[in-house]
């Protein structure tokens, strides 16, 4: 989103009082850098209320009247960049070295930790469906209520589905017709086994039960060690003995927890199993 001519900057202490009020709510550290990422997020929302600067706007989400709009600006300012089979090897590795191990009659579960719009859980459903020799749970979360709606419905445009393996896009996705040309739906078979809830990965967890799986990709760069370790800590109470852990390609356990060992790059199993 480009912004006109007319967008307000946040000042260096507006800026500041944004910043700490994301870490309160969030737990997500926005580096000064962000500023511009700030006022791309948030100037139309500036203009929907009719306020003249991001100070009186600060003034207004804090305000017991703007409870409402405080979830649209941190809901607008989390960041969903995601896509189908993102980071293809924890793909192979689920299918090559976890599931074959499974035994028929049990069940496997897993968590998508923060599953945006929905393009990872829906990834891990495709090859659950067609590899998982025992029952399965997938269950996804994110903090951005508004993504997880979009989630839940599963229609996405032609151009974001090219990665999903053809076999999985014939077997797992509709194309639209009339209005719908142009986009592509998952199957209501895939939508159904998927649980989708939301989740504030600052705050304490609710009871979901333990898991063998956990997907936390690309999720931990926005925190500060301090939050990583707690979130890493929370992560590794639900996880059952031996349980596996997947973070992104560019982000690492190493000198924040000691809960989990390393297996692979970005991949995790719990420690002292």
């Amino acid at each position: 989103m480009e912004m006109d001519s007319a967008t307000p900057i946040p000042s260096d202490k507006e800026f500041q009082l944004f910043q700490q009020l994301i870490q309160d709510k969030l737990g997500i550290f926005l580096p000064a850098q962000k500023k511009a990422l700030l006022s791309n997020r948030l100037w139309k929302r500036l203009q929907a209320c009719q306020v003249k600067g991001f100070g009186d706007y600060y003034r207004l989400i804090q305000s017991p009247q703007g409870k409402g709009e405080l979830n649209i600006a941190l809901e607008l300012i989390t960041t969903n960049e995601t896509y189908f089979f993102r980071e293809q090897k924890h793909f192979d590795y689920l299918q090559e070295e976890i599931l074959p191990k499974l035994r028929p009659g049990t069940n496997f579960r897993v968590w998508s930790a923060a599953s945006s719009t929905g393009e990872e859980p829906y990834s891990i459903a495709m090859v659950l469906r067609d590899r998982c020799p025992s029952e399965w749970e997938l269950l996804c979360s994110d903090v951005n209520r508004t993504v997880v709606e979009q989630a839940k419905i599963g229609i996405y445009p032609d151009v974001r589905v090219k990665n999903i393996p053809p076999e999985y896009l014939r077997r797992f996705c509709r194309k639209g017709v009339g209005p719908q040309q142009g986009n592509v739906r998952v199957t209501a078979e895939l939508r159904d086994a998927v649980q989708f809830f939301t989740l504030n990965l600052h705050e304490d967890f609710p009871d979901i039960g333990k898991f063998d799986l956990v997907f936390l990709r690309n999720v931990l760069i926005y925190f500060e060690n301090d939050n990583k370790s707690k979130i890493l800590e929370r992560i590794a109470d639900k996880l059952n003995p031996g349980g596996i852990l997947f973070v992104g390609h560019s982000e690492s356990l190493h000198g924040i927890s000691t809960r989990f060992t390393p297996v692979k790059p970005a991949i995790y199993r719990l420690a002292g199993r």
